[in-house]
């Protein structure tokens, strides 16, 4: 078994590894690199999902990587067209030469003798182990289990005499004309697929369990397709960018500080679309307040378009059991059905199942704090990158790998070998990276998740105006981050105002457009 050295591994070849294989070119171009794959092309979640419609639920502009422009117009752009993004710019900075496919990484061990990690992976095709040493670590396999989407057992699955599918395996070439389609569900995926269904089957079911707040957006932004046409590419995506991140800022903010407002809000909108439809706004009002699960939004009212048309209809209730023809409800009714699609969600699963261990000691991630969301407590020379739950993932996992790149070039012009962040169990609580995020997939992994303090540098802010003066200009060395182990001083009072100047300005231009949210 050979072992193979490299400055930095990556783990995974989605946006988040691509993104950060691409920062480490830009701003470390001295450090050798490689990424380590288990599939056998870039793209992550967007090579892996392949159901009809798959889609970004993200505005493309926020989505995009800070230093590449999506130079489309449309806002929530097709997993093709986001996976060919990812694709070329892998190309772009010559990232494509390092990525590694079909590995398969088993096991990391940090050696504080050596100061190196060992990283041991597995060739899915020949079935041989391999051996890699890198001084750095970063973790960008995102957050969810490939192998295993989360599917209840529900009663009588075998009486029935149809087809189940799960999204996360999609069938290459299901034919479904003419069939009766019941999906199960009513998150992302599930109002992505009910309008992408419409145009084949007889007719499209979406039962859901409880309501999630939707709300519509135009599929091409007007105002971003007349900058792109006037400005160069680079200056209208900067500009369309910083307009969408405010939009995201105010509506996360607003929902946060008046939930009764953004409520009434998303609600008027949804009455908007299905005015002249027989459909309840019960089907669209949830029982909690907006943010507290993630909102849902659809490019030019597509899923209330098929609704109002009838193509589509829509079930609140809860399912008593499968029957031979489809599914009988709690409420007596049963719905008919020849493929069933259990859109029921994901299984949360830490860097790819990686066996993590410092010095043969297991280190797992849901006991350990994270610091400023990029670093684990006790574990050296490592990241790894999350993105925000509330806005675009691509805004914090861009920013994270620009502060990773930061400790790199610090730890070289300062001669560190390494760097560790010291735990403090004063700050422990129960909260995940996820912050107040109450999906059903946060729920279920919470004891899997790193944990989140009470207050900084142990807070996640999920704010990207707070999070960029703390990545990319706060002094490096504080009494919490170690280099060679030994610590900073703790960061001044004058330090941490300047640090709050800049969240303090963007709620001073905001405040105009939260205002006139707050008056709708």
């Amino acid at each position: 078994m050979t072992t193979q050295h490299q400055d930095v591994l990556i783990l995974g070849a989605g946006l988040s590894g691509i993104g950060a294989a691409c920062h480490l070119k830009r701003k470390c171009p001295d450090k050798s690199i490689a990424v380590l794959e288990r599939r056998h092309a870039v793209g992550g979640t967007w090579d892996l999902f392949r159901y009809p419609g798959i889609r970004s639920d993200s505005d493309m502009y926020t989505f995009g990587f800070n230093f590449k422009p999506w130079l489309s117009p449309r806002v929530l752009a097709d997993g093709n067209s986001i996976k060919k993004y990812v694709a070329d710019a892998a190309k772009e900075y010559g990232v494509d030469k390092d990525i590694h496919f079909g590995r398969k990484v088993i096991k990391a061990d940090w050696s504080s003798q050596t100061q190196l990690w060992t990283v041991t992976s597995s060739d899915e095709q020949g079935g041989n182990l391999e051996t890699w040493t890198a001084r750095f670590v970063m973790g960008c396999s995102g957050y969810y289990n490939y192998d295993k989407g989360f599917r209840p057992d529900f009663p009588g699955e075998k009486d029935f005499k149809g087809q189940i599918i799960h999204p996360q395996f999609w069938p290459e070439n299901l034919d479904y004309a003419g069939k009766r389609v019941v999906i199960i569900g009513s998150g992302a995926t599930a109002i992505t697929l009910v309008p992408n269904m419409t145009d084949k089957a007889a007719h499209v079911t979406m039962l859901q369990r409880s309501p999630t707040y939707i709300l519509s957006v135009p599929a091409v932004d007007p105002l971003s397709r007349a900058l792109q046409a006037t400005l160069p590419a680079s200056v209208a995506y900067k500009m369309n960018r910083a307009r969408n991140i405010g939009i995201q800022r105010i509506l996360f903010q607003t929902a946060r500080a008046k939930p009764d407002v953004v409520r009434r809000f998303i609600l008027a909108m949804a009455r908007r679309q299905l005015k002249g439809s027989n459909v309840d706004i019960s089907h669209f009002s949830p029982s909690y307040a907006p943010w507290d699960q993630r909102l849902c939004v659809v490019p030019n009212g597509d899923l209330f378009k098929v609704l109002r048309q009838g193509k589509a209809s829509i079930e609140t209730d809860h399912i008593e059991r499968f029957t031979e023809d489809g599914i009988l409800l709690k409420s007596g009714k049963e719905l008919k059905a020849d493929i069933i699609v259990t859109a029921t969600g994901l299984n949360i699963q830490i860097l790819g199942g990686v066996a993590v261990t410092v010095d043969g000691t297991p280190a797992n991630a849901g006991e350990r704090l994270t610091y400023k969301g990029v670093l684990l407590e006790g574990i050296p020379n490592a990241a790894m990158i999350f993105g925000y739950t509330n806005a675009s993932w691509t805004l914090k996992a861009d920013i994270a790998s620009e502060y990773f790149c930061r400790i790199i070039k610090h730890m070289d012009k300062k001669g560190y070998k390494t760097f560790k962040v010291r735990g403090d169990s004063s700050q422990h609580t129960q909260d995940t990276v996820f912050g107040g995020l109450a999906s059903g997939y946060v729920s279920r992994a919470a004891k899997e998740l790193p944990r989140q303090g009470k207050d900084a540098p142990w807070r996640v802010t999920q704010d990207y105006m707070s999070d960029i003066p703390v990545l990319r200009y706060s002094t490096l060395e504080d009494d919490i981050l170690e280099f060679d182990g030994k610590v900073g001083k703790k960061p001044s009072r004058m330090e941490k105002h300047a640090l709050g100047a800049a969240t303090k300005l963007a709620d001073l231009v905001t405040a105009p457009l939260k205002g006139a949210l707050g008056r709708a």
